[in-house]
């Protein structure tokens, strides 16, 4: 459900699963499963509490996803907890948490044999070196968890590190490159079926398209309408947000203000937790240069 953006649908089977979730379940879930069920649960509860509108909620799960794994010492599912945190801070945009999981996640990884998630890690690591300043180290660690990843047969997930890879190549002053790794993201998201991360995919197309040249707003904004459309639709307030303020942004710079605020304000006032996290403190701004 969750992949294919039936976010709220999903967080409530998690829910449910957390509260069904006994302790003396832990070995033989692990058995059967591969992954602990409790870790599983929280780790995924975690990714649709952020989308839904609640980041420290989410960060609680996360980590009592981590807690439990590391309390019963079972490595596979550690791995699974600690990817699973890596990308949570990702989404909140948390290099340097990002950066400190990563390198956690590929030493593991690598000791325990579990290529998969080591793959992942790589390329969460790049992100995250890329958003300090060393973009050519992050991209070329990038690169390489992704031909790993695919290595794998693993398909899931693949827009969302292809997303991410054009989010550097944006950083870098390369949209064209970031535009052509969005076409196959968002190829591949309607091959597979995987929405989850397709608000943001439509997001950096338009911040990609208007980087690429100022004569595209027309483009740009169209793409920002429909990354809000989806995130409305999937319930998701997390990337409406995101999206909401790239619009606004583009409405301020094009001398629309009013409309900008109304755009912004109301989705901005939602949210009750996370005003610490980059994108809320990013709307404030912005919502307060409009005023």
């Amino acid at each position: 459900m969750f992949w294919r953006g039936a976010v709220a649908a999903a967080h409530t089977h998690f829910t449910q699963g957390i509260a069904l979730y006994t302790p003396q379940q832990r070995r033989a879930s692990a058995f059967l499963n591969g992954v602990e069920a409790g870790v599983i649960c929280h780790s995924y509860a975690a990714w649709t509490l952020w989308s839904l509108g609640s980041p420290d909620q989410g960060l609680m799960r996360s980590q009592e996803a981590v807690r439990l794994a590391q309390e019963m010492a079972h490595p596979y599912s550690l791995s699974f907890a600690l990817r699973g945190a890596t990308m949570f801070h990702q989404l909140r945009r948390e290099v340097r948490a990002t950066l400190e999981h990563a390198e956690v996640i590929i030493s593991l990884t690598t000791e325990q044999g579990f290529p998969h998630w080591m793959a992942q890690g790589a390329i969460l690591r790049g992100w995250a070196l890329a958003h300090q300043g060393q973009a050519k180290e992050g991209i070329e660690q990038m690169h390489q968890g992704l031909v790993a990843h695919r290595a794998t047969g693993a398909e899931i997930v693949r827009p969302y590190f292809l997303a991410l890879l054009a989010e550097v190549r944006s950083l870098i002053g390369q949209p064209e490159a970031g535009l052509t790794l969005l076409t196959e993201a968002l190829t591949l998201a309607d091959k597979t079926g995987e929405r989850w991360y397709e608000p943001e995919l439509y997001r950096l197309q338009g911040a990609l398209l208007l980087q690429q040249s100022s004569d595209n707003p027309t483009d740009a904004e169209t793409c920002f309408h429909h990354a809000i459309a989806i995130a409305q639709n999937q319930s998701a307030k997390s990337w409406e947000l995101r999206a909401a303020t790239s619009l606004a942004r583009l409405w301020q710079q094009q001398g629309k203000r009013q409309e900008a605020y109304e755009l912004l304000a109301p989705i901005y006032g939602w949210f009750t937790e996370g005003f610490d996290t980059a994108d809320l403190q990013e709307a404030r701004a912005l919502l307060d240069a409009l005023a």
